[in-house]
């Protein structure tokens, strides 16, 4: 199983080491000892801790939808010409770029500060890992 460290957890849940290490004292999350002795969690019992907390606001679109990944946020910047607009969305801790027509911006009257949902119909998605060898801590 992958163990991460308290810093890296904490990095990954937008919280500081401490409330990591207060969680871990308080039993909300496990944490456990690796060969060196560092305080590690289980990324597994992060995983899931991270996916309880990550609480977006409701998504209000009445419409039904095959695509399964939707982030509401607010709209950060529009970039517009006669044709083309890019508007940035922060949606939690992710941002989320879109090009659309700027007739779709003035339509939907996005602008910084109003709230949109990102939807992502997404059937090529590229996934990752760090090359840390198994059974040893992530860093």
């Amino acid at each position: 199983m992958t163990q991460i460290r308290v810093s890296n957890a904490a990095r990954f849940l937008g919280v500081s080491d401490d409330t990591v290490r207060r969680w871990i004292d308080a039993g909300t999350l496990a944490g456990s000892r690796d060969g060196s002795g560092r305080t590690v969690v289980e990324g597994t019992e992060l995983a899931a801790l991270a996916k309880k907390q990550a609480e977006l606001p409701a998504d209000t679109a009445a419409a039904g939808s095959s695509a399964r990944n939707r982030f509401v946020g607010l709209v950060t910047a529009v970039v517009t010409d006669k044709v083309m607009a890019q508007v940035e969305l922060q949606c939690g801790p992710h941002r989320v770029v879109s090009l659309m027509s700027a007739e779709a911006v003035r339509e939907l009257g996005l602008e910084p500060g109003s709230v949109a949902t990102a939807v992502v119909k997404a059937t090529n998605v590229i996934v990752q890992t760090p090359s840390a060898p198994r059974g040893r801590p992530w860093s």
